[in-house]
């Protein structure tokens, strides 16, 4: 029996070569997969928390596969690894590279000179991040863990809430968080700034 996957609003589904990549072939519902993910994504918040990280290791291509791959690395082959198809959201698989790198330079110009409050930057780079989608799986989560680490690591200031949620199960909550993903993808990242700090 193969893993059956049912994808909420706004999840990516997975390809059959990426299903492959699954690590521990006993997980076949999305129950399974989503608590050997959390328990996976607790160990690497551990990981970052001993890790003392600052900025310029952050703001880096290799931070930013080697966190997706403490989040998911136990579960995933892929886990660390750019996309190598396209998806439903996202830049061209070709592009993620480039468009990354793109992402990290206008970051640290608005560090450097101040463009927007802190909260802004972390959720500015967290839109961006998940709109590039450089991974299978996992860019929501992953991208939220980067924005608590770039506003606790880099401006020393406490982590988003997220509205208490991990938004991986269907509910009103997840609803909301899309719904200002959308807003910031019309350039109105205010309600996003919000929900993160709600």
């Amino acid at each position: 029996m193969g893993l059956e996957l049912n994808y909420a609003d706004g999840q990516t589904p997975l390809d059959e070569t990426e299903k492959e990549g699954l690590k521990i072939k006993s997980i076949t519902t999305q129950g399974e997969l989503d608590q050997f993910e959390q328990l996976n994504i607790e160990k690497a918040v551990g990981w970052t928390i001993r890790k003392k990280l600052k900025g310029e290791t952050i703001l880096t291509e290799k931070f930013i596969k080697d966190l997706h791959k403490k989040m998911y690395g136990e579960v995933w082959k892929w886990a660390g690894e750019f996309r190598k198809s396209n998806k439903n959201i996202g830049t061209d698989w070709t592009l993620v590279s480039s468009s990354l790198k793109i992402l990290i330079d206008d970051t640290k110009f608005w560090i450097e000179f101040q463009t927007f409050s802190p909260d802004e930057i972390a959720i500015r780079f967290k839109h961006r991040i998940v709109s590039i989608h450089c991974f299978p799986n996992g860019n929501g989560r992953h991208s939220r863990l980067i924005a608590d680490i770039i506003i606790e690591s880099i401006f020393s200031q406490e982590v988003f809430t997220w509205s208490r949620s991990n938004m991986v199960k269907a509910n009103e909550t997840r609803k909301r968080y899309i719904d200002t993903l959308r807003e910031a993808d019309k350039c109105i990242i205010n309600p996003l700034i919000e929900f993160a700090r709600s």
